[in-house]
């Protein structure tokens, strides 16, 4: 599995419900095999997931491809990551800590 895949993945798993009253932009950079940049729009309880690189977004994540695979899977805490410097986040942590319930859960 790839970054791209498991994005797909874990768009599908959206919560509508989870994700009242967010309107937010998450920009992933996974790095590494199999990785790329891809951006996270959630708004008007719908989330569209787009490739690339977008200016200004809510929350910035950095990570290597395979620990963000993992964190998808369920194989990597992501607390954990983020503890362990594995999972690097710029901006609004508390909107990533609902990233979390929005899809993961």
């Amino acid at each position: 599995m790839n970054v791209l895949e498991a994005m797909q993945a874990m768009t599908s798993r959206f919560n509508p419900a989870k994700a009242r009253g967010v309107n937010a932009t998450v920009q992933i950079m996974a790095a590494g095999d199999g990785g790329g940049d891809y951006i996270v729009q959630i708004k008007d309880g719908a989330a569209t997931l787009t490739e690339g690189v977008i200016e200004n977004p809510n929350v910035t994540v950095n990570v290597a491809a395979k620990d963000w695979i993992d964190m998808l899977s369920g194989e990597l805490d992501p607390t954990m990551a983020f503890m362990g410097g594995k999972l690097r986040i710029t901006g609004d942590l508390g909107l990533m800590m609902r990233f979390q319930q929005i899809f993961m859960s």
